[in-house]
């Protein structure tokens, strides 16, 4: 099942500061300036549970990409 540990649903923005973590099932996602780190797991059920973290996600994901896309990225971080 989908739960915000620091956020309410749609607030997480993607590399916004050093504070906000997002959790899906036992995913957690956690925001830095710049990185977003996941660690642990999630179980995509063939059920509406699994659909929604599925969905949840997508548009974690999607909001990700598009930011980084946004962005004029160097080849790798400094070390």
């Amino acid at each position: 099942m989908t739960k915000l540990a620091t956020k309410p649903p749609g607030k997480f923005a993607p590399y916004a500061n050093e504070a906000d973590v997002l959790t899906i099932g036992r995913l957690s996602i956690e925001n830095r300036v710049d990185r977003v780190t996941l660690s642990g797991d999630v179980d995509l059920t063939a059920d509406q549970a699994g659909l929604a973290d599925a969905r949840a996600l997508h548009s974690l994901l999607t909001e990700i990409v598009a930011r980084l896309e946004a962005q004029d990225l160097p080849a790798t971080l400094p070390a």
